[in-house]
């Protein structure tokens, strides 16, 4: 069976609404859980490939274990440096900061997760929507030679990211350091897709300053708005979106309103790029005590 006959056959075509013409679903008339058929996981896998990101309304009856069993159905849980639950939440009391800027989750790592799956929990009354972009659909519109110089380029992405840059040095916590190719080749649909995003500390080869404009100029692209889809959340809302092909941000304009919103994980493969090069994790994590060391392995 084809994955056109999967979604069509345990996800009717008229409950996948298309929130634009590039990218963002909202997907009706379905109970999300871990005891779904393989068929309709493999349905829900399609539609995000599709269409990088797909949403549900209406599934307050997942709590964090029934989130967690549902986004093990794709994948293996995904490993972190802030710790090792596979459960993570963006809390806007806590000062996430890293939420409110355009990323990849976790693209420090050389095995970046490739799904992610993120809950409503506490919404506020207005603001605190997020924004999505497809990278794919992004490269794309780049002009021809500015493709073939991304598919050229590597960019060091660090933990902490750019948002923490000027606390950096005096960060005692874990560290982590990958080369990535700016263009990678899309495991499962063979897209090319941009790697960009706030963990991006430099260019390699390429000095800060006209790294720094060769960033903007690309991301320029990413952030464009018919490129991109923003949902605005209600309690119970599940987001599930391709890591792969996509980047985000959450949008800070909810006041003093708390927002909360719970992420589960599932493992990635390391990029590779155009002509066949693998990432590169050159650091590994370290404790508190601990020299940062190059990644041997």
């Amino acid at each position: 069976m084809s994955e056109m006959d999967l979604i069509a056959n345990f996800i009717p075509r008229t409950d996948v609404v298309k929130c634009t013409a590039r990218i963002g679903a909202e997907i009706r008339n379905i109970k999300l859980s871990a005891d779904l058929p393989d068929q309709a996981i493999a349905a829900i896998n399609g539609l995000v490939l599709e269409h990088k990101v797909i949403f549900f309304r209406d599934q307050g009856h997942l709590d964090d274990t029934g989130q967690e069993r549902f986004a093990l159905r794709f994948g293996k849980p995904s490993p972190f440096p802030e710790g090792t639950t596979p459960i993570f939440d963006i809390d806007s009391a806590r000062g996430d900061i890293g939420a409110y800027v355009w990323h990849i989750d976790w693209s420090c790592m050389d095995a970046y997760p490739k799904f992610a799956v993120l809950r409503g929990v506490v919404i506020p009354p207005v603001g605190g929507d997020t924004v999505w972009s497809n990278t794919a659909a992004a490269y794309l519109d780049l002009p021809l030679p500015l493709q073939r110089l991304a598919n050229e380029l590597w960019a060091v992405h660090s933990f902490p990211g750019s948002y923490l840059r000027s606390s950096t040095e005096s960060h005692t916590g874990p560290m982590i350091e990958t080369e990535h190719p700016v263009v990678r080749v899309h495991p499962e649909t063979g897209e090319r897709t941009l790697v960009l995003g706030v963990y991006v500390t430099r260019f390699v080869g390429i000095s800060k300053y006209d790294g720094q404009r060769l960033l903007d100029l690309f991301e320029s692209h990413v952030t464009a708005q018919e490129n991109t889809v923003r949902w605005k959340w209600k309690q119970g809302d599940i987001a599930i979106w391709d890591n792969r092909a996509t980047m985000h941000c959450a949008t800070n304009d909810c006041g003093d309103q708390r927002r909360v919103v719970r992420r589960a994980t599932v493992e990635g493969e390391v990029p590779v790029s155009v002509d066949g090069r693998y990432s590169v994790a050159r650091f590994k994590f370290v404790g508190r005590d601990e020299k940062l060391t190059p990644n041997e392995t």
